[in-house]
């Protein structure tokens, strides 16, 4: 009888813990819903990103300047992007203005072929001339550098050829996934973002070329590309050189 009573009493606690958890677990949910929400909400400043990846980025890229014998932070940067060898380079000069290679990061992912971007939805990363036109702490691919494609020339040739939507979000970030920008992973792109703010996006210069014209050229069966690009080409070959 004892026994039987034990049974009882331990299946009405059962269903009295079950029921709780059923009335509970709409709000329950609903937190843990609220609580996602405001971290994916959550935004972030510049200068807190620097202060929050600094600690990790810092120690990772200053022994690469101070091997090439730059201050850090420099006073000037150059990224070099190639879309065939799907390689970014960062270059870095110091006060007396001659630049010096500091270190590359491979591409995670790449859309699109050789030659340049000339519309939107083309998928094409762009190639030429740019600058860093800003920087998004708040990026959906962790951090991003903003390409300021479409630029003068851009708009210039556009209006040439008769093409008039460009595109533009061109960006350098991390993750692993691409349609016209240049990720590089989550690591890399705090160090680089870390290394722009410090050392001011005004002070920065993109060159993105199909090829690093340096130690190759265009391959045989490159795409057909607008008669403009031969001389474009012949400026990026002039710059990396």
């Amino acid at each position: 009888m004892n026994a039987r009573l034990k049974i009882i009493r331990l299946a009405c606690l059962f269903l009295v813990c079950a029921g709780a958890v059923w009335l509970c677990w709409p709000a329950l949910t609903m937190g843990r819903q609220l609580a996602q929400a405001r971290m994916t909400t959550q935004k972030f400043t510049v200068e807190e990103r620097v202060e929050q990846f600094a600690p990790v980025a810092v120690p990772r890229l200053k022994p690469c300047f101070d091997a090439a014998q730059i201050a850090w932070p420099p006073a000037q940067i150059a990224l070099l992007g190639f879309k065939q060898e799907k390689r970014l380079e960062v270059h870095a000069a110091g006060a007396d203005g001659r630049f010096r290679f500091i270190r590359s990061y491979p591409f995670t992912a790449t859309s699109g072929q050789l030659g340049p971007k000339l519309r939107e939805g083309d998928r094409q990363i762009p190639e030429g001339f740019y600058g860093i036109e800003s920087l998004n702490p708040n990026s959906l691919y962790h951090l991003s550098l903003r390409v300021n494609y479409p630029n003068s020339f851009d708009r210039e040739l556009g209006r040439e050829d008769g093409r008039k939507n460009l595109g533009g979000d061109i960006m350098i970030h991390g993750r692993s996934v691409t349609i016209g920008c240049i990720p590089v992973g989550d690591p890399a792109i705090e160090e680089l973002f870390v290394l722009a703010a410090l050392t001011g996006i005004e002070k920065i210069q993109v060159i993105i070329s199909p090829v690093d014209f340096r130690t190759g050229k265009l391959p045989a069966d490159m795409p057909v590309v607008p008669a403009w690009t031969e001389g474009l080409y012949a400026q990026i070959a002039r710059a990396l050189a």
